[in-house]
């Protein structure tokens, strides 16, 4: 396999451009750089080498454990080298897969992109297999199943008092802003995250579960969708036309019923888990985008005074 373009020197994508407004010169050509690294497929769609490697000068990769009720947490996490003590950062919530190679390639992404930015482990107490290279869910949800929605809560959230501490802040002191992002099962975390969490400043969800409470067949409810009344800080959403866990309708009645500032966008060519450049999921075009409009979204409401 021919080795990925390392995006601080790809060629630049042919993007929708309105999704760059917010950005500034400097965030403007690395985030063109790297959607076009996304965009080229190369080798993408298999497992492959990563796109930000841990070596990158640009970066520092740390795996700091956060003290937690219960048991430690381990993360992975990564920082813009030479980052200011009061650099925005970002909270990563997993997919099912835990703390996968494509995970940590999206921290060391988003560190890249000028965030400090950690991955807290949530399978970390239950001994979980690496999910690097796993195409078996099956032991995963199993693990899924066992999280407890305020263990897991806790953990994000000292993942964003992790960030802030760099800074000498308490864990809802600003600056530094924090944004959250989650994937799959890590959207629908991260949903929940936007709820009167006085930790986060913005989020972006992945094809996260829009109910949230589970529910057996059948079209989404009032109730499990009430939630979104109480969202408290900017939503972005990016969802796949051709998700089928994720009904597009349900989609749609989230998006007329939020009321604060919110971005959904549904990739008519798409389907679950569109970003993960390493499985068949993968679709450059709707993964290009999502990407950057994820990173103007940060931008816009994380690096404003």
């Amino acid at each position: 396999m021919a080795p990925l373009t390392d995006p601080s020197n790809a060629s630049k994508a042919d993007l929708n451009r309105k999704a760059f407004i917010a950005l500034s010169g400097g965030a403007l050509a690395l985030s063109t750089s790297m959607a076009a690294a996304l965009a080229a497929g190369e080798g993408f769609g298999m497992f492959h080498d990563p796109i930000v490697s841990e070596d990158d000068p640009a970066i520092v990769v740390e795996r700091p454990t956060l003290k937690r009720p219960g048991g430690d947490v381990d993360s992975y996490a990564a920082l813009p080298r030479g980052a200011s003590k009061n650099a925005p950062g970002v909270v990563v919530v997993q997919a099912i897969w835990g703390i996968d190679t494509q995970l940590r390639d999206v921290v060391r992404r988003f560190a890249k992109a000028g965030y400090v930015t950690i991955a807290p482990d949530l399978f970390a107490r239950l001994n979980a297999p690496s999910g690097d290279h796993a195409s078996d869910y099956a032991p995963y949800r199993a693990l899924a199943e066992k999280l407890s929605d305020d263990q897991v809560d806790g953990d994000l959230q000292a993942g964003g008092t992790w960030i802030r501490a760099r800074a000498g802040v308490g864990s809802t002191d600003r600056p530094p802003k924090v944004g959250i992002t989650g994937f799959c099962m890590g959207g629908g975390i991260a949903f929940r995250q936007a709820i009167s969490k006085p930790a986060f400043d913005a989020v972006a969800v992945w094809y996260g579960k829009v109910r949230q409470r589970p529910r057996d067949g059948g079209p989404a409810t009032e109730p499990s969708l009430a939630y979104a009344d109480a969202l408290s800080i900017p939503l972005l959403g990016s969802f796949g036309g051709r998700d089928t866990s994720i009904p597009v309708e349900e989609v749609r009645q989230l998006d007329r019923r939020l009321r604060g500032a919110h971005d959904i966008k549904i990739y008519d060519e798409a389907g679950h888990a569109f970003f993960d450049d390493q499985r068949s999921s993968y679709v450059p075009s709707a993964a290009t985008d999502a990407w950057t409009r994820t990173l103007a979204w940060f931008h816009r409401y994380l690096t404003a005074a």
